[in-house]
């Protein structure tokens, strides 16, 4: 508790990290806003166990967001499940404190990253977006 004079803060909430990379999709340009219409925006502490131990991954700070879903271009099939953009507040909270780069500019690079998942772009295209972004 904050004592007299103290101020108290919290670490940016899950809702904090979703009004951002919602903030830097409406930045994106048309040509690409308009594809992200049915894709999914879901912010959680952590990814889930199985979807790390599927990458690897042993540590859940590594990974700070993730696309899954088919690229666009690709033929969908029954049962697919809804293209999801998955950012992971506590690894981008700990990245946050380690670069010391602003909380907007690291949630626009990873969501950023992940919608070039969707879009089945190359790491140099996804640089030329984010730099259209800033």
């Amino acid at each position: 508790m904050a004592g007299k004079g103290q101020s108290t803060s919290y670490a940016p909430s899950a809702a904090d990290i979703e009004k951002i990379a919602r903030e830097t999709m409406d930045r994106l340009p048309d040509a690409f806003r308009v594809h992200l219409a049915g894709v999914l925006l879901i912010v959680e502490d952590f990814a889930e166990d199985a979807v790390l131990a599927e990458m690897g991954i042993e540590d859940p700070f590594e990974l700070s967001g993730l696309y899954t879903g088919r690229p666009i271009g690709e033929s969908a099939f029954t049962g697919d499940l809804p293209a999801t953009i998955h950012l992971y507040r506590r690894a981008l909270l700990d990245e946050w404190i380690d670069t010391g780069v602003t909380l907007e500019a690291l949630v626009a690079h990873v969501l950023i990253h992940e919608v070039g998942h969707h879009f089945g772009l190359s790491d140099d295209d996804m640089h030329a977006l984010e730099d259209a972004v800033q």
